[in-house]
């Protein structure tokens, strides 16, 4: 079943409208009480570290979860079988990293953003440029995906089939993301995401109780038949082992085949060692009052995470075996409506055109849910960065009243949603997990190597940390814009049914430029950018005879004890 746009009925549209609209005024209600307890800049940026664990990790949780996870993943699960469902288990296994590396020690040693922990036993100034210069360009990846899935929904479900339709739709997403950090900040954003992570996971369920009911719960049966819809009609098994998207076998070019598995090796990579660099999940960790309490969050959010990431599982394989990929891949191409057209037909399958209509209109409030509280939760994290790391720190050295920084933080966030509704119009047609990919990758290359060295190599200092930055950042960036996600690539050339040679065609994935210019020929740059982000910190390090034992002596105990972990950091 096909669902077209022009397809959806007048009051399907009507019942979506109204469960977007219920949850815009939830929001905004909850948005507008929280903005009466937002008085200091520890209520702004840190939601004035009163929450419990329980509520940070239901909040990291709703942050983590984003569209990716919820549309991109079952849309790329659907397509693409096996090797779809390596994103499920790469997002999964990331918070390992996270949990034993990263959180209690990050959330001891800092105050706001990410950057109070790298900055604490160097000089002040560059280290904070270079991460905050990092944090907006890694959260403007992130929002890419996120606006991408908010154009789906509408495309799919409100009959906007124009490209002026989807703009319109992302600059609204944008301003009501503007709106959540601008009025609430972090208490704000943080209670909207706790929200969005109930909706979430409720409608996740539902769903997968409902397809495994499909099948009388029973796996096997459920892979079978996504196997036999929607795997290749010469070798449908193929659609349940590796090589149908990554590591691909191309006979007689082994040029393409080494590509193939080099960017599969290099998907997870960045996958993996994403999460922990990511500045929106790092600054949740700031909200909870001792590092007790930061542990208990990331437990409770692997627990709601892992939960999650498991059903995304019976969703893409799921939409594979109910809606097939034919039906998915004319609605669209990437994959991105597939969980909102497996929920249409479950509801239709089962209570009828009205089920499955309410059923469609339920799942895509979640999906916008999903939308509007991951790029409330990103755009904080940035205008944070800007306001406390680069306006108050580097460019006013420290000497700021809370209230300056805090407007500047908000004047921020007009910027970085302006920047982010203008790039997501470029990048309508690309899978929203995809996008996610890319920003781990950057997040694995520039922020990681340098808090993992700033955190355990006592000879670290101010010349490494910047060059593992701005080294991994600047090249991840550059091979993301010679790679073949924004030129695009040369298609082989093709003989037609009347035997005649059909002209290569470049297809322009981002831009839509209309011509090949890459030269780096993976999709995901994690296998060259991550280990040259770690080489350039090492190699900045050992060329700079700055060296601090004191500084990292104390910044150890910090981190272990948590001991003086909300006094101010600048010095």
């Amino acid at each position: 079943m096909i669902l077209a746009a022009d397809t959806v009925s007048s009051g399907q549209r009507t019942l979506t409208i109204g469960l977007f609209l219920a949850f815009v005024v939830a929001t905004l209600a909850i948005t507008l009480w929280a903005s009466r307890n937002t008085r200091s800049a520890a209520d702004f940026y840190a939601g004035g570290r009163n929450f419990s664990g329980v509520q940070n990790g239901v909040a990291i949780g709703g942050d983590y979860m984003s569209a990716a996870s919820f549309l991109g993943i079952a849309g790329i699960i659907a397509l693409s079988g096996y090797d779809g469902f390596l994103y499920s288990v790469g997002f999964l296994v990331a918070w390992l990293v996270a949990l034993l590396l990263v959180a209690e020690l990050l959330r001891n040693s800092g105050k706001y953003t990410m950057a109070d922990a790298l900055a604490f036993r160097m000089r002040q100034r560059p280290v904070r440029t270079a991460a905050g210069v990092s944090t907006v360009v890694v959260s403007i990846f992130y929002l890419l995906a996120q606006m991408v899935g908010a154009g789906a929904l509408v495309t799919l479900l409100l009959g906007v089939t124009s490209q002026q339709g989807k703009v319109l739709t992302i600059i609204a997403v944008g301003l009501l993301m503007i709106f959540y950090v601008v009025v609430g900040g972090m208490k704000g954003t943080t209670w909207v995401q706790i929200v969005k992570a109930v909706m979430l996971m409720t409608g996740a369920t539902l769903l997968t109780v409902l397809v495994m009911a499909k099948f009388s719960f029973n796996v096997s049966d459920l892979l079978g038949s996504a196997a036999q819809k929607s795997g290749p009609a010469k070798d449908p098994g193929a659609f349940l082992e590796p090589g149908l998207r990554y590591g691909k076998e191309v006979v007689g070019d082994a040029k393409a085949t080494f590509y193939g598995k080099m960017d599969l090796l290099s998907l997870g990579i960045a996958l993996v060692l994403g999460t922990a660099g990511l500045p929106h999940i790092l600054t949740r960790f700031y909200t909870v009052p001792d590092a007790r309490a930061a542990r208990k969050s990331v437990l409770w959010a692997i627990g709601i995470i892992g939960s999650f990431y498991l059903m995304t599982i019976a969703l893409g394989f799921g939409a594979a075996a109910l809606v097939g990929a034919g039906d998915i891949k004319a609605q669209d191409p990437s994959g991105n409506t597939a969980a909102l057209q497996l929920a249409k037909n479950l509801g239709t399958d089962l209570f009828g055109a009205t089920g499955g209509t309410i059923l469609l209109a339920v799942i895509a409030a979640v999906a916008f849910a999903t939308i509007l509280a991951v790029v409330a939760g990103l755009t904080l994290a940035s205008s944070s960065s800007i306001a406390h790391d680069l306006y108050a720190n580097v460019i006013k050295r420290g000497d700021v009243q809370e209230g300056q920084e805090v407007k500047v933080a908000r004047i921020a966030a007009f910027g970085i949603g302006a920047v982010a509704i203008l790039l997501s119009v470029f990048a309508t047609k690309l899978n929203v997990a995809f996008l996610v990919a890319l920003a781990f990758a950057v997040a694995a290359s520039a922020n990681l190597p340098a808090i993992l060295y700033s955190l355990f190599w006592r000879r670290f200092n101010t010349a490494g940390a910047c060059a593992a930055i701005y080294g991994g950042l600047i090249s991840s960036v550059v091979l993301v814009i010679f790679s073949p996600v924004v030129s695009g690539k040369v298609t082989p050339a093709v003989v037609d049914a009347a035997g005649n040679v059909v002209t290569p065609a470049t297809s322009g994935a981002l831009f839509g430029l209309g011509t090949d210019f890459h030269w780096f020929p993976l999709e995901n740059p994690g296998i060259i950018s991550i280990p040259l982000g770690f080489l350039c910190g090492w190699l900045g390090t050992v060329l700079s005879k700055e060296y601090n034992p004191a500084k990292y002596a104390e910044l150890e105990v910090r981190a272990l004890t948590g001991a003086g972990a909300e006094k101010a950091l600048v010095h």
